[in-house]
């Protein structure tokens, strides 16, 4: 609520005076208040904890020397609101707990009266209050509070006056009844529904006290037993040993070792115990499968008392003794239809296929009722056919037993011919449950990932679809897209048996974060993982999901030998706001996914609108480069290559541009992810190839002497292998060696495939084309493979340049990549060099060439020759 500016309360300074002297007055006062409350606290910690301020506020009571700084602390440290005030209700102080609670500060409550705080009460409040009780004595009222953001709620108040100077004060302290009133209405709800399942279960149910006397007992096990609520609760020991209690064996069992008994006595649980118990009062046995819990209190050995739960397994029992005597007879069960007779005849093995004791009454109606509605339809029409047309069937249906269990049978007829009339329908019927079992476990099989035993991506594909057709309004399944960052590497490094030991171990991870959330887990490619929740429509449990899923993933994982950590980048897509089809719901999700990438891995993002856009962007872009080429939309510039030492153009490095009729001018920062994602890069950048090549010869006929001309290669370019024949096409197409052409390759080459990589880099060094690593210290950097792979230069990023020669720990990591390409015998570039002093920095540190602006921005092809005129160079430094 808006709290509006008052005058100044003239009791401000007052209290302010007050509080610092010596508090005895106040901390005497409090001792009422705060003792009522620790007698209305119901909570031990919260009562232990008033028990400690009372006796720190006593012992300031009897200090003569106590401060007001300590009384402060013990002041803040109650846990409830106080605030002290004068016979007009005007507050005087207060602690932390009632700033807090009440959501204002200190100053703001030293501004105001208690009708702020509460405004139902009555305008005479303060007086009425006074009236009530005698000094020392306290007044305990439950009322309702108002916090500063309008919020109203519940509280319990103990109130104490005492003397000060002459003038009364009231001390009022106010507990917040919110929570305690929440507990109170869900255990009223919680007793509820255990009443409710109490007498809807039906199993039985019987609560003994520690004596073993029964106490509760609910309908089911009045019904097993055969007896009222009354008769049950009447019962004591000495009236069970007319009972007669025997085990599965049929040996007798003592009373001290029934279930309940045996768990009050031994206070653990007794489970499953098939007993059998002979009701004199019904003259019958019965068998029963009993579970007896002991319930303890807090801190105490012997049990208060015990739950048992039994079942009635009688028919159970019977029917386990009947299929040990078939089980060693045929698994195939004759049955006879006899319409002359009206009879329908059973052998042995179709009572135990139907879980009826043998000798059971059956005809044909009872006989269809075994089967679901759709089933027993096939097998009505399939009977009647027999019956009108000698038609015969073959079928295999599903059908509950007798006893609840579900069973699939082949049910095989023919029709019964006499003097060339039908009069009935004979057959079998065969249990091909396992058969069935065998199947659906194939079909499991071809819906299950090998590796890590999830569902795979038709499977999650297919969930997905279900979930969506069967999502209710307003809220619709959403999809977690998780792909493990750089999953590469470990196949690399450790192989791909190790690289599947990993992914079933981050799938055993993602299992145990979709645990309670009810989510499908499913693993959609190489290092790619779904997790599909149903029906979600509170976005702080996806959040709290997607956290769940980067946070496990801090962990090292263990294999090979090798301690080493993978990130996790996940993205998330909900229906209907972003997509209503399983397509688009998955692509969404991969977009956020790859944004999280882009956004540095190891996150989490969610799909909006705005990635909706990019998106749309994308589609755009991709569309527009597969035109861009064909429409001759590209072209390239080319910046020179100084040699520092001798000042002179050793060769140039093309550069590609590209100006669309729709989007004008577009950055080969922006373009060039997008050609790579739709693999337009192979195309774009064989003709990178080929046009570099191209100008070098003109500039080579018209007499220039360029050693060599760089060009950019994509990794997609090195990993599908197409830039071999395009190096060879365009140095054959030129009539150029191959020293004449220079590849450059950013550090991602040195992870994505390495064995092929070095095959590849090997072809183009006997080709004697050069091989240079371009923003070297800016990727990977793995000196490892730059000791493997045939690479002949580096090249410093412009990112580390700019702050040369000031910044020192870009000086120094120029000067150890320097070192590094020395050591290895590397050619060294640098690029970016804008300024003398990083020229004069780098000529010092022995870097042989560089680049930049300081030189020359990038030409165009034609300007080449008036530049290396300008230079005083004809390109044969």
């Amino acid at each position: 609520m808006r709290h509006e500016s008052r005058s100044p309360n003239p009791n401000v300074a007052a209290a302010d005076a007050t509080m610092r002297e010596p508090p005895l007055r106040l901390a005497s006062g409090m001792l009422a208040a705060l003792e009522a409350l620790r007698n209305h606290a119901v909570d031990p910690p919260q009562r232990r904890n008033l028990d400690r301020v009372i006796e720190n506020v006593r012992r300031l009571a009897a200090d003569a020397d106590a401060s007001t700084a300590r009384f402060r602390i013990l002041l803040d440290a109650v846990p409830d609101a106080v605030t002290l005030h004068d016979e007009e209700g005007r507050i005087l102080d207060a602690n932390a707990a009632a700033c807090r609670s009440y959501g204002y500060t200190l100053e703001e409550l030293l501004h105001m009266r208690v009708h702020d705080l509460n405004p139902s009460l009555p305008h005479d409040h303060m007086r009425r209050l006074l009236e009530t009780f005698e000094l020392g004595r306290t007044v305990t009222e439950e009322t309702t509070n108002r916090r500063r953001n309008g919020d109203i709620f519940p509280v319990e108040v103990h109130s104490s006056a005492f003397l000060d100077g002459g003038k009364r004060r009231i001390v009022a302290v106010a507990r917040d009844l919110s929570g305690r009133r929440n507990i109170d209405a869900e255990l009223r709800t919680s007793e509820a529904r255990y009443r409710l399942l109490l007498q809807a279960m039906d199993k039985g149910v019987l609560v003994q006290d520690a004596n073993g006397s029964i106490v509760s007992a609910n309908p089911a096990a009045c019904r097993i037993l055969g007896m009222s609520e009354a008769e049950v609760l009447a019962l004591r020991r000495d009236d069970l040993r007319d009972w007669r209690f025997v085990d599965e064996h049929g040996d007798a069992v003592d009373l001290g070792h029934l279930p309940g008994f045996r768990a009050i006595k031994l206070g653990r649980n007794v489970e499953s115990s098939l007993l059998g118990v002979y009701l004199p009062h019904l003259h019958l046995y019965r068998w029963l499968s009993a579970t007896a819990v002991p319930q303890f209190e807090a801190g105490q050995a012997r049990p208060f008392q015990v739950i048992t739960t039994f079942s009635d397994v009688t028919a159970l029992k019977r029917q386990a003794d009947l299929f040990d005597k078939t089980q060693r007879l045929a698994g195939i069960g004759g049955w006879e239809l006899d319409d002359l007779r009206g009879t329908l005849f059973w052998t042995e093995e179709m009572y135990r296929i139907h879980d009826l004791p043998t000798g059971s009454a059956v005809n044909e109606a009872r006989a269809l009722a075994f089967y679901d509605e759709e089933e027993r339809r096939q097998l009505r029409r399939a009977l009647q056919e027999a019956r009108t047309a000698a038609r015969p069937f073959d079928l295999e249906l599903r059908m509950t037993t007798a006893i609840g269990r579900s069973r699939w049978v082949r049910v095989m007829g023919q029709p019964l011919v006499r003097h060339g009339r039908i009069y009935g329908v004979a057959g079998t019927v065969q249990d091909i449950t396992e058969r069935k079992l065998v199947e659906d476990q194939l079909k499991r099989q071809a819906s299950t990932d090998r590796v890590t035993g999830l569902p795979n991506r038709e499977a999650a594909l297919a969930q997905l679809g279900r979930m969506l057709a069967e999502s209710g309004d307003g809220a619709g399944p959403a999809v977690l897209y998780v792909d493990i960052d750089r999953f590469k590497l470990v196949n690399d490094v450790l192989g791909h048996v190790e690289g599947d030991h990993v992914l079933l171990e981050a799938a055993e991870r993602l299992l145990r974060c979709a645990a309670g959330t009810q989510a499908t887990v499913a693993r959609f490619g190489g290092d790619e993982f779904l997790l599909l929740v149903r029906d979600i429509a509170d976005f702080a449990l996806l959040m709290a999901l997607a956290e769940r899923i980067t946070a496990t993933f801090h962990r090292p994982f263990h294999h090979g030998g090798s301690e080493f950590l993978l990130t996790v980048s996940v993205g998330i897509a909900r229906a209907p706001n972003d997509g209503d089809s399983v397509q688009q719901l998955v692509n969404h999700a991969e977009a956020a996914m790859l944004e999280a990438k882009r956004r540095g891995r190891n996150i989490w993002q969610p799909f909006d609108h705005e990635l909706a856009r990019d998106l749309g962007d994308r589609l755009l872009m991709e569309s527009l480069l597969r035109r861009a080429l064909d429409s001759g939309e590209f072209r390239l510039v080319y910046q020179p290559k100084i040699d520092l030492a001798r000042s002179s153009v050793i060769g140039m490095e093309a550069l590609l541009r590209w100006n669309s009729p729709q989007l004008g001018e577009v950055s080969p920062s922006h373009f060039i992810q997008h050609a790579e994602n739709s693999g337009e890069i192979v195309r774009i950048g064989a003709w990178v190839i080929g046009e570099a090549c191209r100008a070098l010869r003109a500039w080579r006929d018209a007499g220039l002497g360029l050693r060599h001309v760089a060009v950019n290669v994509s990794f997609r370019q090195l990993l599908g292998g197409s830039v071999l024949d395009a190096v060879q096409s365009a140095l054959r197409e030129c009539g150029l060696p191959g020293n004449a052409l220079e590849i450059e390759m950013t550090e991602r080459v040195l992870i994505e495939d390495a064995g092929d990589t070095v095959e590849m880099f090997s072809a183009l060094r006997r080709m004697g084309v050069s091989l240079t690593i371009d923003d070297f210290g800016e990727g990977y950097s793995s000196l490892n493979y730059l000791r493997r792979l045939p690479i002949d230069g580096l090249k410093i990023s412009h990112t580390f340049m700019q702050g040369i020669p000031v910044n020192p720990v870009d000086s120094n990591i120029c000067q150890a990549i320097v070192q590094i390409a020395r050591s290895l015998g590397m050619k060294l570039t640098a690029e970016g060099v804008e300024t003398d002093a990083q020229r004069e920095f780098l000529l010092q540190l022995g870097a042989p060439y560089a680049q930049g602006y300081l030189f020359s921005p990038p030409l165009e092809a034609a300007r080449v020759a008036d530049f290396l005129e300008a230079w005083g160079d004809n390109g044969n430094g």
